[in-house]
């Protein structure tokens, strides 16, 4: 599976003509000149740099799983395909479940939230679930039920604003669209289908004013209306008419308020798009009945950073934590062995995080509720035990993993002086005294010592007093199922914007953090005695 994954990174990066690092550089005339200029530097004869065959294994598998991830329903299919890869039966919500001790088991949906579980070999009733939970959503804007829109002689798609996003850093990219489509495939009309799309090639763009139009943009600052300045060009209305044949109906190149291209009535969506989608679909345009899509940059994630020592990429928040928490998963104890484990193992992948978690896949929902109900009844045998669901939770434990924010360079007064996550230096425990973290003393304790066991630095994160802070999953899973939950993330930068960035060797750190968790968490738990969390 991972391969395949790396054909299809080479892939994409060979499509944009990207040079491997291992490639000779082109000749320098001027070498001579410049190796004299800084001779009496202590680094003139070799530059230090970390050879791309150094970076961590973890970050670079982090590469190739964003770049097939472009939306929620995307990395829930790639991390569908990796639990199967690794053994996992995927169940259906649907059916009736069979667990037992040393199976591993999986279930998605909406094709955009999914939890994976491994049932100990030496698992008994009432003992622990040990969560790392994430998100598979990112902001972005995504296009309305009625995208069509022609202004001015251009086809531009109708988009709504997703999460809260760094809009102004989507604008001069190349962008195309992904997603999920509903299909009525066969001629008189089939079953209904759900299918995922990507369109690989850039087929839009959101152009910036002309300086020369906006000549205080630099010192007033970007101003954007994101209903009147968002919408992606995808063509012009001529050239657009043309690719479809329609020239003759199509609407003047000034029409603000065009008539439909056939039968009087204004369609949902440019035919044009329809088209695109049909042709990556294999598909009939007629056959597509409805969509839920997504604008996406086309530009593939990469290993950065003149140490090859950061990646950079869209969706690092929350990829990089749900990439993580499964490669953990996959790998603790040995391979993923259970023989030793006592508990249950869990990744929980929650959608809608970005928009406050309220919806029936999102971590507000019910989907994990139902998921440790259902668990908890099979393996105690449909007991009717006393409190076997409620001391299963208080013997569970919750990484509610999120990414961080990172210590600015240029913004550095931005953090509180002792509590400015470093790169490199570890995964960032975070701490909120009114409870935007769920984060307390034992819990961060309890998470410390897990990586302790392995000697894996972490670090911690308080907001500025006159800063707002966000929030995670962690708050509302722990109120809900009333379990012990630690809030930590990966430090980044340029969280939320179209293209973000972090540290390789964190990415290591985050995986092995995670996998401690995994190996060690009973151990440590039963370190603590006497005491009421």
């Amino acid at each position: 599976n991972t391969r395949a994954f790396s054909v299809a990174y080479t892939k994409t990066r060979d499509s944009y003509g990207l040079r491997s690092p291992t490639m000779p550089m082109l000749s320098n005339p001027n070498k001579k000149r410049l190796t004299a200029r800084f001779a009496s530097s202590p680094a003139s004869n070799k530059l230090p740099s970390t050879p791309l065959s150094r970076v961590p294994t973890a970050a670079n598998e982090l590469v190739e799983f964003i770049n097939e991830s472009w939306t929620s329903y995307h990395a829930t299919a790639t991390t569908s395909r990796m639990l199967a890869a690794a053994g996992f039966v995927q169940l259906s919500e649907r059916d009736e479940w069979s667990i037992a001790p040393g199976g591993k088991y999986f279930f998605t949906r909406n094709m955009s939230s999914i939890v994976a579980f491994a049932v100990g070999e030496k698992y008994v009733p009432g003992n622990g679930i040990h969560i790392i939970g994430a998100h598979t959503d990112s902001p972005c804007p995504k296009l309305k039920p009625v995208s069509s829109i022609i202004k001015s002689g251009f086809l531009e798609v109708g988009v709504q604003t997703y999460g809260g996003g760094l809009w102004h850093t989507w604008f001069d990219r190349d962008l195309s669209v992904a997603g999920k489509v509903v299909l009525r495939r066969g001629i008189g009309g089939g079953q209904l289908s759900q299918e995922l799309v990507q369109v690989d090639r850039p087929i839009l763009r959101i152009p910036t004013l002309a300086i020369h139009l906006d000549r205080n943009v630099n010192t007033e600052g970007f101003r954007l209306n994101v209903e009147s300045h968002l919408a992606p060009i995808l063509a012009t209305a001529i050239k657009g008419a043309l690719g479809l044949g329609l020239a003759a109906s199509c609407p003047s190149a000034h029409d603000e308020d065009p008539k439909s291209y056939e039968k009087g009535k204004k369609p949902a969506h440019h035919p044009l798009l329809l088209e695109i989608l049909a042709e990556e679909l294999d598909c009939d345009a007629d056959e597509i009945v409805d969509f839920e899509l997504e604008v996406c940059d086309v530009q593939p994630s990469v290993i950065g950073g003149a140490a090859h020592e950061f990646i950079y990429s869209g969706r690092l928040d929350n990829l990089a934590s749900a990439f993580c928490a499964l490669k953990a998963l996959l790998e603790a104890g040995g391979d993923g062995s259970l023989d030793e484990e006592s508990g249950v193992r869990m990744v929980a992948m929650f959608d809608n995080e970005e928009v406050g978690s309220g919806s029936a896949i999102g971590a507000g929902g019910t989907i994990l509720a139902d998921a440790i109900t259902r668990i908890i009844r099979i393996l105690c045998n449909n007991s009717h035990e006393e409190g076997i669901f409620e001391r299963t939770m208080r013997n569970s434990f919750l990484v509610s993993a999120d990414m961080a924010h990172a210590l600015h360079p240029n913004y550095a007064d931005k953090h509180e002086a002792n509590h400015a996550p470093k790169i490199h230096a570890g995964l960032v425990v975070k701490q909120n005294a009114n409870q935007r973290y769920a984060t307390n003393a034992v819990t961060a304790t309890l998470f410390r010592e897990c990586g302790a066991k392995n000697d894996i630095p972490i670090q911690d994160f308080v907001v500025r007093n006159d800063m707002g802070c966000g929030s995670t999953i962690g708050p509302i899973l722990s109120a809900n199922l009333g379990i012990r939950t630690v809030d930590v993330g990966v430090p980044q930068l340029s969280m939320h914007s179209v293209r973000e960035m972090c540290g390789t060797e964190d990415i290591d750190i985050c995986y092995r953090h995670f996998k401690a968790f995994y190996e060690n968490f009973a151990t440590v738990s039963s370190e603590f005695t006497d005491i009421d969390f």
